[in-house]
């Protein structure tokens, strides 16, 4: 019988960690799902461009003014969703979310007007735009250093399946349903993974530092019991990280300009790539391009991007954020430049699709990879969802002004564009170059003095 007291133990203290391990699982996979939701309801679009066109009886400029309206609600989601997010965590924020998901996903499809679409689809935009701050921050404050970059990147992981789960559903109605209602379809199917969401957002817990925060200790002890291997020592540690940034501290110019810059950089050069206006989009560009199947092409489009978006998660905690970044910004600049040269005539149309299948493996394997993690990891945490939101809103107002400019630049010359998107990512490997530094590995608690010292 000797040693059976340390064998139990020793049982019970795995089965303890295991159920840490689980929670902690459960809670980065439920607020990914955000995740999901954006990148369906972004990329959904993709497949009703011809209908509402007919429908509405839309120019180029008011399909422009269609596509991005939701991207002028994801602006106003991702502005205003830090104060809240600081006030009410996260996880409470990503309830009521949640909530607009659902509605705008019903009232898309049942939508009697071009202005009421326009309405919906901004609702749609607040609820992405707002999922795109404060899930990464969720994320980023409960997973462990050393897998951060990793734990965040199944964010952009699930948005990029989402994308693909849009581009197949949009295939399987237009196969299964004819006529004028199978677009109402398309975009009314995102209100069921929305009603998912928001009751797996009931069964996890609210982020210990941000209970730090708010001084409920207590809380923040029994939520770091439920998915930290020392609660203890953390606790501690989180409330020494706050003696440096006390709770209640204001986003500020003076007290924080390089993360500001930062998160200001690497989300306009995410948009200047040109990712999103090539996906909203796709079939367009192909159609451009002489394709004689652009719903096929666009399916392949999104595995492609799904597959590397895999890669990048792979190597951001080996390679590091800046690293992947250069290299990203070197490869697209090359699959870009062919693009253009198709659209111009120069290059056979054959080659169209093995461009944007290239610029999309170097930008999830970089931008896509990084972008939420990089935001999410570089501000303090009394400021953190403020700071992800400035971060995130530069992405949304980028976004909406490239989306929604873009059909008018094609128009007037198809492979325009895509000159200045590959030109934007030379500017970019200079500056990531000359002024991006590391964070991989490196402790939330200790990111403001890394930043500083770089």
């Amino acid at each position: 019988m000797t040693g059976t007291p340390e064998r139990a133990a020793s049982s019970g203290a795995e089965a303890r960690g295991s159920a840490r391990r689980g929670v902690l699982a459960a809670a980065i996979g439920t607020a990914a799902l955000a995740g999901l939701l954006f990148g369906f309801d972004t990329a959904v679009i993709a497949g009703v461009t011809g209908d509402l066109t007919a429908l509405f009886a839309l120019t180029p400029e008011t399909l422009g003014i269609t596509v991005s309206a939701a991207l002028w609600g994801t602006l106003a989601g991702a502005l205003f969703a830090g104060k809240p997010g600081d006030a009410f965590g996260s996880r409470d924020s990503l309830r009521v979310l949640a909530i607009l998901y659902f509605v705008s996903g019903l009232g898309c499809a049942l939508a009697p007007s071009w202005p009421s679409f326009l309405l919906f689809r901004f609702i749609c935009g607040l609820a992405i735009g707002g999922s795109s701050v404060l899930a990464p921050v969720y994320i980023a404050e409960i997973a462990p250093p050393q897998h951060r970059g990793f734990l965040v990147g199944l964010f952009q992981l699930m948005i990029v399946t989402g994308i693909l789960a849009a581009y197949l559903s949009n295939a399987a109605i237009a196969g299964l349903i004819d006529g004028e209602t199978a677009w109402r379809w398309k975009l009314g199917v995102t209100a069921a993974p929305a009603l998912l969401f928001f009751g797996l957002l009931f069964a996890i817990p609210n982020s210990p530092r941000w209970l730090v925060t708010k001084g409920r200790r207590g809380e923040a002890s029994e939520a770091l019991a439920r998915i930290g291997e020392s609660p203890a020592a953390e606790l501690h540690h989180i409330e020494q990280a706050l003696e440096r940034d006390p709770p209640g501290e204001k986003l500020s110019w003076r007290r924080h300009r390089r993360p500001i810059l930062l998160a200001i950089l690497v989300a306009m050069f995410n948009q200047l790539a040109g990712i999103n206006a090539v996906l909203y989009y796709l079939n367009d560009i192909f159609a451009r391009a002489g394709s004689l199947s652009p719903d096929r092409q666009a399916v392949l489009i999104g595995a492609a991007n799904l597959v590397f978006t895999l890669v990048g998660m792979a190597l951001i905690d080996r390679l590091g954020r800046k690293t992947l970044l250069l290299i990203g910004a070197a490869g697209m600049t090359l699959c870009l430049a062919l693009a253009a040269g198709v659209l111009f005539g120069a290059v056979d149309a054959r080659l169209m699709l093995p461009a944007l299948i290239g610029f999309i493996a170097f930008f999830a394997t970089s931008q896509g990879a990084v972008i939420w993690v990089y935001i999410s990891e570089i501000f303090p945490t009394p400021v953190r969802a403020r700071g992800s939101a400035l971060g995130a809103g530069t992405h949304w107002l980028m976004n909406a002004l490239v989306a929604g400019i873009f059909p008018i630049m094609v128009a007037w010359s198809p492979g325009a564009p895509f000159v200045i998107f590959a030109g934007a990512m030379v500017l970019q490997f200079i500056v990531v170059a000359a002024v991006f530094p590391e964070t991989r590995g490196v402790d939330l608690d200790e990111m403001d003095r890394q930043i500083k010292e770089r």
